[in-house]
């Protein structure tokens, strides 16, 4: 038989919304691999996957019936063992050999080679290729193992005693060879050519699928399902938009990923329909009827041009009826009690100020080595008053935000809805009438929540949501409690890239192992130990992953990290400078000669100083490259000074004749001790000279 295409579909119960994607993708990429291993299939053979609500499938092309005969070689054991003095089989090799089915007859036909420091026996043989009855199954019962199974179900067969654990009960198998059934197994299913459509909507049920190449379009067409899961995901982004564009106004819905895939993994054949609620819920903040509209019903609320929220939404549903108003008055009827929740936290939570809640703090458990919530807002407090100070903002707006940022954590809003915090107490803090600047600085002293989100909008806020980050990090490492692996469950990870983005961003002029000090042992009053060095160490790995991302070099990022610049915010002219350095034609022999005299340096038997006696000048090359180094330095340093860091390195490149000449005609341990004290004082000038962007050494290869 010829190459066909191969269709496996697994027909199950609802499978998990949230990982369909993942699961479709893992069956199918498993299958394909397994069947590949195999020689069943080859590089060209194109997969395609299928995920729905309801099963689990692949198709691919070019899927031989039977794998080509491939050439085996196998050691069988050392020639020494095998063989005896007169060249004839041992017991040993005989009794190998009758288990690979062969005889002494092939003994002449055994090959010799090398294996390590012995010479070994090999039999070379032909295995027949794999029936794709069989290889199938490998590679069916292989991807049913390696499913990404989030949580697995025990359900008994239909005989009432066989356990079956898998995800989801399992009622049906399809495996297709062209149009011949695979007989094949899994589950406690044989393979058929029979699945089942759309639950209400199907016209046939079972539904026969005739060959693999038809199983997608036979699926639309009898039982109503869009199998694949991109197919149906760009079907419900048209939709979406063209019921949107149909609303008018200028509506669009909300663009929420996670909420498409989830919506997809819903869903068999989408109809999209829109619906509405009553304009007076728009008087809850619209994060709130958001929020309750997409996590409780899966809902996309429709925004004006604006970003405002509309009274609209849209429902994805799963059924296409000839009169949709029954649908779309009962998701109506169903929403507006979750809204109507909403509006009265809202309202209850406006009856008491934020100030009102702050004494609850301290009965919530924060940390049981670090105390409660209350004790952790004093230390923000102390830490954002601090850092108001070094910024010239005003400290008592930074305390009062810091000391209410956690006060909305006792509403029921947030209690409902955690994912509001900090949002809500934007709103709480409006209504009790306090400053904009403080309010903003209480919903974004949480800033950035994640990697690429906005960054606090103030500098109250940035002053705010660097305390709490550097409290939460330098309380975690006080009490040893670290990120290792994976595993970051106070995401102190995100916490220090947060810290870096807001000085590096902000340009903040803040020292960073001050801030750290600040924080450290102040605010903590010797609770926990001081590890601003590890805390150090910890960020500058988060400063240099995250400058390798935006396209720096590693070694443009190690040269200017290794002289851990105190003000994050220069790090990007630092690193500009070290790269419009590296293009010069001089660089990388500076670079090298500063890697050899750094190395000179570590190695000389005693401290070395900056200092250099001309009368002790006794070379001409010394002389010169004093005379050269001092112009150099007194521009360099000027431009340096003056933040014209790529000025500054620029100025260096004078130094390459100077430098080699040095080396070339120079004795630098010299016997002297008054000499030798002088010229490695030269070196030590030269490399200070070199180094005040970065390490230029890091650049030598």
């Amino acid at each position: 038989m010829s190459n066909q295409n191969l269709l496996v579909e697994l027909f199950v119960e609802e499978l998990p919304p949230k990982v369909l994607r993942k699961l479709g993708d893992a069956f199918a990429g498993v299958l394909a691999d397994q069947l590949r291993a195999q020689g069943l299939s080859g590089a060209d053979s194109e997969l395609t996957a299928y995920a729905s609500p309801r099963r689990l499938g692949a198709h691919l092309t070019a899927v031989a019936a039977q794998a080509a005969d491939r050439a085996v070689s196998q050691k069988l054991m050392p020639v020494s063992v095998g063989l005896d003095a007169s060249g004839q089989p041992t017991p040993a090799l005989l009794k190998k050999l009758a288990a690979l089915g062969a005889d002494a007859s092939v003994v002449p036909a055994l090959n010799r080679a090398p294996d390590g420091k012995t010479e070994a026996l090999f039999y070379e043989s032909t295995a027949k290729g794999a029936l794709l009855a069989d290889g199938l199954q490998k590679a069916l019962d292989e991807a049913i193992a390696r499913l990404p199974i989030p949580k697995v179900m025990t359900y008994q067969l239909a005989d009432g005693w066989t356990d079956v654990k898998f995800v989801r009960p399992a009622h049906g198998l399809v495996a297709l060879h062209g149009t011949q059934v695979v007989p094949v197994s899994a589950l406690g299913l044989t393979a058929g050519n029979a699945t089942h459509g759309h639950r209400f909507e199907a016209t046939a049920d079972p539904i026969i699928i005739k060959d693999a190449d038809s199983y997608s379009a036979t699926l639309q067409e009898s039982g109503a399902v869009i199998a694949g899961f991109d197919a149906r995901r760009a079907q419900i982004r048209r939709q979406l938009d063209a019921a949107a564009a149909k609303a008018g106004g200028g509506v669009k819905p909300i663009d929420d990923e996670a909420l498409l895939d989830e919506v997809t993994a819903l869903v068999e054949r989408p109809n999209v329909l829109v619906c509405q609620f009553e304009p007076e819920f728009l008087a809850v903040p619209q994060e709130c009827l958001i929020l309750t509209m997409k996590a409780n019903q899966k809902y996309f609320p429709l925004l004006d041009a604006a970003g405002k929220l509309t009274n609209r939404f849209l429902v994805v549903s799963n059924i296409s009826p000839a009169d949709a108003g029954a649908v779309i008055g009962g998701n109506e009827r169903v929403v507006r009690p979750r809204l109507a929740d909403a509006k009265f936290f809202f309202d209850q939570d406006r009856k008491k100020t934020l100030a009102s809640r702050v004494p609850g703090l301290a009965k919530v458990v924060y940390h049981n080595k670090l105390g409660t919530q209350g004790e952790r807002v004093e230390r923000v407090r102390a830490i954002a008053r601090a850092i108001a100070e070094k910024l010239g903002i005003d400290a008592r707006q930074a305390d009062q935000a810091a000391q209410l940022a956690k006060a909305d954590l006792l509403t029921d809003m947030v209690g409902e809805f955690p994912e509001l915090q900090g949002i809500m107490g934007r709103y709480y803090a409006l209504n009790d009438g306090l400053a904009a600047d403080v309010a903003d600085a209480i919903e974004d002293h949480y800033k950035p929540r994640f990697a690429g989100d906005d960054l606090p909008r103030g500098q109250v806020g940035v002053a705010v949501a660097l305390a709490d980050k550097l409290e939460t990090l330098a309380g975690m490492f006080g009490i040893g409690n670290l990120p290792s692996g994976d595993k970051d469950p106070f995401a102190l990870r995100r916490h220090a890239l947060g810290v870096v983005r807001m000085l590096v961003e902000k340009d903040l002029p803040l020292d960073l192992d001050a801030l750290l000090a600040q924080v450290a042992t102040p605010a903590f009053g010797g609770k926990v130990q001081d590890a601003s060095a590890a805390l150090a160490d910890f960020i500058y790995d988060r400063l240099a992953g995250l400058l390798r991302e935006q396209g720096y070099s590693a070694q443009e990022v190690d040269a200017v990290l290794a002289l851990r610049p105190q003000r994050l915010g220069e790090v990007g002219k630092r690193l500009a400078a070290v790269r419009a350095f590296a293009a010069l034609p001089e660089a990388a022999a500076l670079a090298a000669a500063n890697k050899r005299v750094g190395n000179i340096l570590k190695k000389a038997d005693s401290q070395v100083h900056q200092r250099i006696d001309a009368a002790l000048l006794k070379e001409a090359a010394e002389q010169d490259l004093a005379g050269v180094l001092a112009t150099v330095r007194a521009a360099s340093d000027r431009l340096f000074d003056a933040g014209e860091y790529a000025g500054s390195l620029r100025e260096l490149a004078a130094l390459k004749g100077p430098v080699d000449a040095f080396f070339d005609g120079v004795m630098v341990n010299a016997e002297d001790p008054a000499l030798r004290a002088n010229r490695l004082g030269l070196l030590a000038s030269l490399h200070a000279a070199m180094n005040r962007v970065a390490d230029l050494s890091r650049l030598a290869s």
